[in-house]
Formats: C-alpha cells, sequence, structure tokens
C-alpha cells in the first residue's frame, strides 16, 4: 500500500486499521485500503465553500435540524402572542418569520445544490473509471477466450456446435452497444404507441 502522498489524517486512520481480516484475501484487504485513501484524498482536496456547503446540508439533513426549527417557531409565535411579558415585536401572521424562513429556505437549497453539483462530479468520475475497468476487463476476457481456442484447435479438441464460445469471443465495441440500446428503445416506444392507437 503506497501512503507516501497521505496527510496525517489518513495515517492515523490506515495505523489504527494494520490488522488484515483474515476472512478477506489480500487483494481485497489492498482495494479496500485505496477507495478509502481515495476518498479521503477526495473529502480533503475540497476548498472553503464546498467544507461550508457539505457541514450545512449534512446538518440539515439530520432530524435535530428539525427540532431546532420546531423550537425557534415555537418559542417565536410564543413570544409573539404578548403573555409572556415582552411585547409582540412580529405580530400575527408573523411576517417577519415568513421573509427569514424564506432566506434560509434560498441559502439552503443553494448549498444543498453546492454538494449535490460536486457529489455528481465525483459520481461522474467513478462511473468513467468504471467504464474503463469494464472495457479493459471484457478485452482481456475475450482475448483469454481466442487463446482458450486456438489452444483447443492445436490439441485438437473438437469446437461444440451449439456453443456460445464464438460468440463470446467477438470483441465488443461500446458505441454498437449503445447504438443498439437506442435502437430497441425506439422500437418499444413505437409499439407503446401503436398499442395505445389500437386501444382507442
Amino acid at each position: 500500500m503506497q501512503q507516501g502522498s497521505m496527510n496525517e489524517e489518513e495515517k492515523e486512520y490506515f495505523d489504527d486499521y494494520e490488522d488484515d481480516n483474515p476472512a478477506l484475501s489480500k487483494i481485497i484487504e489492498r482495494n479496500i485500503r485505496t477507495i478509502i485513501r481515495l476518498r479521503l484524498q477526495t473529502a480533503n482536496k475540497r476548498n472553503l465553500q464546498d467544507r461550508i456547503a457539505d457541514s450545512i446540508t449534512s446538518f440539515s439533513g439530520h432530524i435535530i435540524f428539525v427540532y431546532v426549527h420546531l423550537v425557534w417557531f415555537g418559542a417565536w409565535i410564543v413570544l409573539n402572542t404578548g403573555r409572556m411579558g415582552v411585547h409582540p415585536f412580529d405580530p400575527f401572521p408573523y411576517g417577519l418569520l415568513t421573509m427569514v424562513v424564506s432566506l434560509e429556505a434560498i441559502f439552503l437549497s443553494t448549498f444543498v445544490l453546492i454538494s449535490q453539483n460536486r457529489l455528481s462530479e465525483e459520481s461522474e468520475y467513478r462511473t468513467n473509471l468504471n467504464l474503463q475497468i469494464a472495457l479493459l476487463t471484457e478485452h482481456e476476457v475475450t482475448r483469454v477466450l481466442q487463446m482458450l481456442d486456438a489452444i483447443q484447435e492445436k490439441m485438437g479438441i473438437d469446437n461444440d456446435e451449439d456453443s456460445e464460445l464464438a460468440d463470446l469471443e467477438m470483441e465488443t465495441k461500446p458505441e454498437d452497444v449503445l447504438t443498439e440500446i437506442e435502437r430497441l428503445q425506439q422500437l418499444a416506444l413505437k409499439r407503446k404507441k401503436l398499442i395505445k392507437r389500437n386501444s382507442r
């Protein structure tokens, strides 16, 4: 495991979990630690605005946020009844409270969108990585099947005629797969429209 580019927080994390789990292979352990290290590095690369947005979004997503607002609204309403010895500063229908809550909603939704945009970028990055690995794996498996077929031929072993091996040995091009998915989706939509027309 490479620890050269890790900061102190990351090193502490990995020092605490130095023992491998005997139920998992060393490769799985290495992969888990690599994923955690990459997540920690991504989290540490966030700028101040992203950290603030993430903190606010995280807080607003907990039940304590609801409790704080229940106490705040309850106290505001009780104080503005005039029964607590305080002169009402925002009498019913609570125009000031409405304005404050509206402003809070605007800022809160902006912070949530900032966090979602950042998470969306990270998700797109991971999706691209997964796609690259999947394409590489598909290419390697196809090559292995072709090699096995050549070995089988050299050894004089007959191929099963009904085997799907010939299909599996074909190189899969992502653009062909996407085109076929699009074509089948279009066909499905046309059929759906035809069924709707015929049912009228």
